[in-house]
């Protein structure tokens, strides 16, 4: 006969073994199951056609599905919330820009957020530019024919930019002090619906990122009549820089980033952050990118979070030096 000793180490044996079973299962399911991939802007966008563009090459790196999820609104801060409130277990990442990252939680009071303590960086892939580009309705087709054109009407213009308080918003009062113009910035719900208003021409101009208006420069719908940045860009080797206009200060180098939840393993955001290595290596890839405007770039995660925090600071004292007050 089994004592009541041995069967009580038996049936604690079976419950650590079907404890195991349960956490290998977990394991597994979560190598092979659907990875999220949180996109804060609506599908169409640049930022958007750039997740799945990497998301369609990640599934075959990490053995897992990987859907791009669009949780559009507030500049990013819907879907930055969404990965605060996601389980840490690498099921759930965020592809984003500087302005979710780096300038939301600048200007706003609230933003249900934060960076430092909610996130955690897993690899940086590239950097960009903003653009100043205008509408097929305006007869402007360099910076200089814009400014003459605004002088006649009025001296007033507005501008679109992807989101309020963002990057592209101070860009809009910067240039407008600077040519002694009145230019108003019209904040928009992501770059796409920008991009039809523009196509529309519901507006004269817009500012954005490179990749929101490449595309339709090149089929010569709106025209980039300026970048950001200290050199032209390889994309658009034709239109100036800001600097080449006589305009110093617009030298910002924004970057695209992926995050996740704080506490997921390590392990998880290593494992994630070498798949992202390989497929911004790949030539695909890479030639997709910087068509698009990208400056392609690795940067694992310890550099990613450095960049980000040098980036914000940097933005901190130029938002705090304009004297805007955090909605």
């Amino acid at each position: 006969m089994v004592s009541s000793t041995s069967r009580c180490i038996l049936n604690t044996l079976r419950n650590s073994v079907a404890v195991g079973a349960l956490l290998l299962a977990s394991i597994a399911q979560a190598q092979t199951g659907t990875i999220r991939l949180l996109v804060g802007f609506p599908a169409g966008g640049g930022t958007d056609v750039i997740a799945r563009t990497l998301a369609d090459k990640l599934k075959d790196q990490l053995g897992s599905n990987v859907i791009v999820e669009n949780r559009a609104g507030a500049g990013g801060q819907i879907a930055a919330q969404a990965l605060k409130a996601a389980p840490a277990d690498g099921t759930t990442f965020f592809l984003s820009h500087d302005h979710t990252i780096s300038i939301l939680p600048l200007v706003t009071k609230n933003p249900g957020f934060d960076p430092a303590k909610d996130f955690v960086a897993v690899a940086g892939f590239a950097t960009f530019v903003n653009a100043f580009a205008v509408s097929g309705g305006t007869p402007a087709t360099s910076m200089n024919e814009y400014v003459a054109w605004v002088r006649t009407q009025g001296n007033k213009g507005n501008v679109g930019v992807p989101a309020p308080a963002s990057v592209p918003e101070f860009l809009v009062k910067l240039i407008g002090q600077k040519y002694a113009l009145d230019l108003q910035a019209a904040p928009y719900r992501g770059s796409a619906p920008m991009m039809a208003d523009m196509l529309g021409n519901q507006i004269g101009a817009g500012v954005g990122s490179v990749p929101d208006f490449i595309e339709n420069h090149k089929a010569g719908k709106i025209r980039v009549v300026a970048v950001l940045g200290g050199k032209r860009q390889a994309a658009l080797p034709d239109v100036p820089t800001f600097a080449e206009l006589g305009l110093a200060g617009f030298e910002d180098v924004p970057y695209y980033g992926i995050f996740a939840p704080a506490g997921t393993p390590r392990a998880t955001i290593d494992r994630f952050a070498e798949a992202v290595a390989k497929v911004i290596a790949m030539p695909d890839v890479r030639d997709r990118l910087t068509a698009m405007g990208l400056s392609v770039g690795y940067m694992p995660p310890q550099q990613l979070a450095a960049r980000e925090h040098a980036y914000t600071q940097t933005w901190t004292r130029i938002i705090k030096a304009s004297g805007f007050q955090a909605q």
